[in-house]
Protein backbone atom coordinates (compact mmCIF):
# COMPACT_ATOMS: atom_id res chain seq x y z
CA UNK A 1 0.00 0.00 0.00
CA UNK A 2 1.87 3.23 -1.35
CA UNK A 3 0.56 5.53 2.07
CA UNK A 4 2.33 3.07 4.45
CA UNK A 5 5.30 3.10 2.28
CA UNK A 6 5.57 6.73 2.07
CA UNK A 7 5.21 6.80 6.03
CA UNK A 8 7.53 4.05 6.69
CA UNK A 9 10.33 6.18 4.32
CA UNK A 10 9.70 9.33 5.89
CA UNK A 11 10.97 7.89 9.38
CA UNK A 12 13.72 5.53 7.85
CA UNK A 13 15.13 7.65 5.50
CA UNK A 14 15.70 10.47 8.18
CA UNK A 15 17.06 7.60 10.65
CA UNK A 16 19.06 4.81 8.54
CA UNK A 17 22.53 6.77 8.41
CA UNK A 18 22.32 7.11 11.99
CA UNK A 19 20.27 4.08 12.93
CA UNK A 20 21.20 1.12 10.68
CA UNK A 21 23.15 -0.43 13.33
CA UNK A 22 20.69 -0.37 16.19
CA UNK A 23 19.58 -3.11 18.94
CA UNK A 24 16.05 -2.98 19.34
CA UNK A 25 17.24 -1.65 23.61
CA UNK A 26 18.71 0.77 21.12
CA UNK A 27 15.76 2.28 19.62
CA UNK A 28 14.75 3.44 22.69
CA UNK A 29 17.09 5.90 22.12
CA UNK A 30 15.57 7.86 18.91
CA UNK A 31 13.56 10.99 20.23
CA UNK A 32 9.96 9.66 21.40
CA UNK A 33 8.60 13.22 20.28
CA UNK A 34 9.69 12.30 16.33
CA UNK A 35 8.91 8.89 16.81
CA UNK A 36 5.61 9.43 17.79
CA UNK A 37 4.81 12.56 15.71
CA UNK A 38 5.90 10.49 12.87
CA UNK A 39 3.17 7.36 13.56
CA UNK A 40 0.53 9.64 14.27
CA UNK A 41 1.13 11.74 10.57
CA UNK A 42 1.14 8.90 8.67
CA UNK A 43 -2.40 7.64 9.88
CA UNK A 44 -3.39 11.37 9.63
CA UNK A 45 -2.56 10.61 6.35
CA UNK A 46 -4.18 7.42 6.07
CA UNK A 47 -7.42 8.20 7.46
CA UNK A 48 -7.58 11.19 5.24
CA UNK A 49 -7.40 8.76 1.83
CA UNK A 50 -10.03 6.23 3.52
CA UNK A 51 -12.49 9.49 4.06
CA UNK A 52 -12.13 11.00 0.59
CA UNK A 53 -9.86 8.99 -2.20
CA UNK A 54 -12.00 7.30 -5.22
CA UNK A 55 -9.82 4.11 -4.05
CA UNK A 56 -10.31 4.22 -0.53
CA UNK A 57 -11.73 0.60 0.16
CA UNK A 58 -14.49 2.24 2.68
CA UNK A 59 -17.79 1.53 0.32
CA UNK A 60 -19.62 4.10 2.74
CA UNK A 61 -17.31 6.66 2.96
CA UNK A 62 -19.73 9.34 4.17
CA UNK A 63 -20.37 7.70 7.57
CA UNK A 64 -15.99 6.51 7.54
CA UNK A 65 -15.55 7.89 11.40
CA UNK A 66 -12.01 7.06 11.40
CA UNK A 67 -9.36 4.03 12.45
CA UNK A 68 -8.52 2.51 15.47
CA UNK A 69 -4.88 1.95 16.45
CA UNK A 70 -2.80 1.08 19.51
CA UNK A 71 -0.83 4.10 20.70
CA UNK A 72 3.07 4.24 19.25
CA UNK A 73 5.42 2.63 21.02
CA UNK A 74 9.06 2.22 20.24
CA UNK A 75 9.34 -1.00 21.58
CA UNK A 76 7.59 -3.25 18.59
CA UNK A 77 10.38 -1.18 16.40
CA UNK A 78 13.24 -3.69 16.10
CA UNK A 79 16.21 -4.16 13.65
CA UNK A 80 17.09 -7.61 13.16
CA UNK A 81 19.52 -10.11 11.20
CA UNK A 82 17.73 -12.05 8.76
CA UNK A 83 18.01 -15.57 8.42
CA UNK A 84 18.13 -15.57 4.69
CA UNK A 85 16.92 -18.67 3.10
CA UNK A 86 19.60 -20.41 0.86
CA UNK A 87 17.05 -20.83 -1.92
CA UNK A 88 13.89 -19.43 -1.75
CA UNK A 89 11.13 -21.24 -2.05
CA UNK A 90 7.83 -20.88 -3.76
CA UNK A 91 4.92 -21.19 -1.62
CA UNK A 92 1.05 -20.94 -2.81
CA UNK A 93 -0.83 -18.38 -0.55
CA UNK A 94 -4.51 -18.83 -0.39
CA UNK A 95 -6.72 -15.64 -0.38
CA UNK A 96 -10.09 -15.00 1.71
CA UNK A 97 -11.82 -15.64 -1.68
CA UNK A 98 -10.59 -18.73 -2.24
CA UNK A 99 -7.87 -17.55 -4.87
CA UNK A 100 -4.09 -18.43 -5.05
CA UNK A 101 -0.91 -16.50 -4.99
CA UNK A 102 2.75 -17.56 -5.07
CA UNK A 103 5.26 -15.62 -2.68
CA UNK A 104 8.65 -16.49 -2.20
CA UNK A 105 9.82 -17.24 1.62
CA UNK A 106 13.42 -15.41 1.85
CA UNK A 107 13.89 -15.94 4.90
CA UNK A 108 12.90 -15.22 9.03
CA UNK A 109 13.36 -13.02 11.64
CA UNK A 110 13.61 -13.79 15.60
CA UNK A 111 13.04 -11.81 18.37
CA UNK A 112 11.10 -10.65 21.77
CA UNK A 113 7.63 -9.19 22.66
CA UNK A 114 7.61 -8.84 26.20
CA UNK A 115 9.56 -11.57 27.36
CA UNK A 116 8.28 -14.42 24.20
CA UNK A 117 10.04 -15.51 21.82
CA UNK A 118 8.81 -15.09 18.42
CA UNK A 119 9.80 -15.75 14.88
CA UNK A 120 8.11 -14.79 11.58
CA UNK A 121 8.67 -15.38 7.61
CA UNK A 122 9.14 -12.25 5.78
CA UNK A 123 8.20 -12.70 1.87
CA UNK A 124 8.38 -11.00 -1.84
CA UNK A 125 6.15 -11.60 -5.00
CA UNK A 126 7.78 -12.53 -7.98
CA UNK A 127 6.72 -9.01 -9.29
CA UNK A 128 8.17 -6.15 -6.44
CA UNK A 129 11.58 -6.07 -4.39
CA UNK A 130 9.41 -5.26 -1.48
CA UNK A 131 9.06 -7.23 1.54
CA UNK A 132 6.23 -8.92 2.47
CA UNK A 133 5.37 -10.11 5.83
CA UNK A 134 1.40 -11.15 6.55
CA UNK A 135 0.73 -12.28 10.46
CA UNK A 136 -1.49 -13.21 12.79
CA UNK A 137 -0.76 -13.16 16.76
CA UNK A 138 -2.85 -13.53 20.07
CA UNK A 139 -4.92 -10.27 19.26
CA UNK A 140 -6.35 -11.38 15.91
CA UNK A 141 -10.26 -12.00 16.38
CA UNK A 142 -10.65 -10.41 19.25
CA UNK A 143 -8.53 -6.35 19.63
CA UNK A 144 -7.00 -6.82 16.00
CA UNK A 145 -8.40 -8.13 12.47
CA UNK A 146 -9.34 -11.79 12.64
CA UNK A 147 -8.07 -12.84 9.26
CA UNK A 148 -4.49 -11.28 10.33
CA UNK A 149 -2.77 -7.87 9.74
CA UNK A 150 0.51 -7.06 7.17
CA UNK A 151 3.63 -5.69 7.74
CA UNK A 152 6.41 -4.43 4.74
CA UNK A 153 9.68 -4.68 6.63
CA UNK A 154 12.22 -2.69 5.30
CA UNK A 155 15.81 -3.99 4.17
CA UNK A 156 18.50 -1.94 5.58
CA UNK A 157 21.90 -1.29 3.89
CA UNK A 158 23.87 -3.24 6.62
CA UNK A 159 21.67 -5.91 5.89
CA UNK A 160 19.55 -6.21 8.72
CA UNK A 161 15.59 -5.94 8.73
CA UNK A 162 13.74 -2.97 10.49
CA UNK A 163 10.73 -4.44 11.53
CA UNK A 164 8.08 -1.70 13.09
CA UNK A 165 4.94 -2.80 14.58
CA UNK A 166 3.73 0.15 14.71
CA UNK A 167 3.10 0.33 11.09
CA UNK A 168 1.07 -3.06 10.90
CA UNK A 169 -2.14 -2.50 9.06
CA UNK A 170 -5.40 -4.61 8.17
CA UNK A 171 -5.45 -5.47 4.55
CA UNK A 172 -8.10 -4.36 2.81
CA UNK A 173 -10.82 -7.16 2.87
CA UNK A 174 -11.12 -5.99 6.73
CA UNK A 175 -13.04 -2.99 5.09
CA UNK A 176 -14.68 -4.91 1.72
CA UNK A 177 -15.75 -8.29 0.84
CA UNK A 178 -14.36 -7.39 -2.85
CA UNK A 179 -10.87 -7.48 -1.91
CA UNK A 180 -9.14 -10.58 -2.42
CA UNK A 181 -6.11 -10.54 0.43
CA UNK A 182 -3.86 -13.59 0.88
CA UNK A 183 -4.20 -14.83 4.12
CA UNK A 184 -0.94 -15.37 6.69
CA UNK A 185 0.43 -18.96 6.22
CA UNK A 186 0.72 -20.72 9.33
CA UNK A 187 3.89 -20.65 9.93
CA UNK A 188 3.31 -16.62 10.37
CA UNK A 189 0.49 -17.40 13.25
CA UNK A 190 1.87 -16.41 16.58
CA UNK A 191 -1.11 -17.88 18.44
CA UNK A 192 0.19 -17.16 21.85
CA UNK A 193 2.41 -13.75 21.48
CA UNK A 194 0.03 -10.32 21.85
CA UNK A 195 1.77 -7.70 19.41
CA UNK A 196 -0.19 -4.83 20.50
CA UNK A 197 0.91 -2.35 17.73
CA UNK A 198 -0.57 -0.82 14.63
CA UNK A 199 -3.98 -1.20 13.49
CA UNK A 200 -6.86 -2.39 15.34
CA UNK A 201 -9.86 -4.23 14.25
CA UNK A 202 -12.30 -1.94 12.43
CA UNK A 203 -15.55 -1.16 13.85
Amino acid sequence: MGILTNIKKIFTDDQQTDHAEHTHAESKELSPTFYIDTIEAGRVEKERFFRSSPYSPVEDRANFTGLNYYSPNPDYRYTLPLNRADNPEPLTFQTNTGDERTYYRIGTVEFEVEGDPAQLALYQSGDHDELFLPFRDATSGKETYGAGRYLEPEALADGTILLDFNLAYNPFCAYSESYSCPLPPFENHLTKVAIRAGEKMYR
